[in-house]
């Protein structure tokens, strides 16, 4: 029987995704300026106040006020009306050193011994049926927003529109797990008070249909355009007004937004944030390590759909195991045990060959904040730290390493494909 399924996103002026930003971009600069910084940096923010907080190992020194009003002023906070604003918010800062206690447990006299920065589990996940190896419904929630902010930004039309946004795409299964059409569509975007005899409702819904729609459709595959329909139900701003948002409307935490950044609530979580942490917490290390297996697996047709779990105890290297979960779409004649026990020869999961194999001691972690750590293009960019100042800085880096589909030819090997 047919079956419907649900992811939702955030935009990068969505409170948490604030916060997230934030922490991201203070690891990206005490990463860029020493690549050994151990970090965990937490953010609140909320009507006109910023708190930081958390625990630092670095020889860097950042001033973290300058560098938070940037991420914030970057977003689009910069009118007072939206009682939070770049220049003008208050920000406090409570960041201290990290505890040696964790620190004697990560850091070792042979760089490969180093340990995991926590215990606990981390899953990656694939399945073929978008062209990332992405499940569609958090894809198309990520791509309405996505081009929502760039509607924003060009000021050309929906000039009405403020930073804080959501959507949600419910897409209709097969029995076969197949994509069929899209059900329900939700978006509810922070707006200017522009409300006239009730037109506002109106004018947004309108401008989401044949303008918003249009420009998302557009750059999706053909299979994936057959998808959308003239039956689709839409819930534009369902609570009729949408003036008040951001951290204005609602106090935003790193971390919060755990199922966006990952698989929209497909194959599993577990539990841990990803942003604000270096790549020494394998919350964040293993997450991607795990994502990188998965769909390099898809690709090389191992399987149809796959969810791999690694775990961790703290300070010890050695992953206590290693699962993998095809959900029955196995194309290689090997149970789900079998195929784990090949995978584990293929990719060595100690923290540090993972640090190593993505080169994760680079600041590349900013861009990760919103619309989702998994399922983007990886590619190489420049970026710019303390721009214009006396100690600006120019790294070269590889964004989104964990998605390059570069073990594609040693798992057909493997599995003798």
């Amino acid at each position: 029987m047919p079956y419907l399924f649900t992811s939702e996103s955030v935009s990068e002026g969505h409170p948490d995704k604030v916060a997230d930003q934030i922490s991201d971009a203070l690891i990206d600069y005490f990463l860029a300026y020493d690549q050994n910084s151990k970090c965990a940096c937490e953010t609140l923010v909320t009507t006109g106040q910023v708190v930081l907080a958390g625990e630092v190992k670095s020889e860097a020194y950042l001033d973290v006020q300058d560098i938070a009003r940037e991420v914030i002023r970057k977003i689009g906070y910069t009118k007072s009306e939206y009682m939070f604003e770049a220049n003008s918010c208050g920000i406090l800062s409570a960041i201290h050193e990290q505890s040696p206690d964790i620190n004697q447990g990560v850091v070792r006299k042979k760089k490969e011994d180093q340990g995991a920065g926590d215990q606990g589990m981390m899953f990656g996940y694939a399945t073929n049926e978008t062209d990332n190896y992405m499940p569609l419904p958090l894809e198309l929630a990520h791509a309405l927003l996505r081009e929502l902010s760039a509607i924003r930004r060009e000021g050309k039309v929906m000039t009405y529109l403020r930073p804080d946004a959501k959507s949600q795409v419910t897409i209709e299964y097969s029995d076969d797990n197949k994509p069929q059409r899209i059900d329900t569509i939700v978006i509810s975007t922070q707006h200017d008070d522009f409300d006239k005899d009730g037109a506002m409702l109106k004018k947004i819904r309108e401008d989401v249909v044949s303008i918003l729609i249009p420009r998302v459709m557009k750059r999706e595959p053909k299979r994936i355009q057959k998808l959308f329909n003239d039956q689709i139900n839409y819930h534009i701003n369902p609570t009729g007004k949408f003036v008040i948002g951001g951290p204005h409307g609602d106090s935003g935490l790193t971390g919060r937004k755990i199922i966006v950044d990952t698989y929209g609530g497909k194959g599993a979580h577990g539990g841990g944030a990803f942003s604000g942490k270096d790549p020494s917490k394998v919350d964040r290390s293993a997450a991607y390590a795990t994502r990188h297996i998965a769909k390099n697996m898809v690709a090389a047709g191992v399987c149809d759909e796959v969810l791999v779990q690694v775990a961790y105890a703290i300070g010890v290297a050695k992953p206590v195991g290693l699962y993998v979960n095809t959900y029955g779409t196995s194309r290689v004649g090997s149970n789900d045990g079998e195929i784990a026990k090949k995978i584990e020869k293929i990719f060595d999961m100690r923290p540090y060959f993972i640090e190593q194999r993505f080169n994760l001691r680079s600041p590349i972690y900013s861009e990760t904040a919103a619309y989702g750590h998994m399922g983007r293009e990886p590619k190489t960019t420049e970026k710019i730290f303390n721009k214009g100042k006396k100690n600006e800085l120019r790294v070269k880096v590889d964004l989104f390493p964990w998605e390059r589909l570069d073990y594609v030819d040693a798992i057909k090997k493997a599995f003798g494909i």
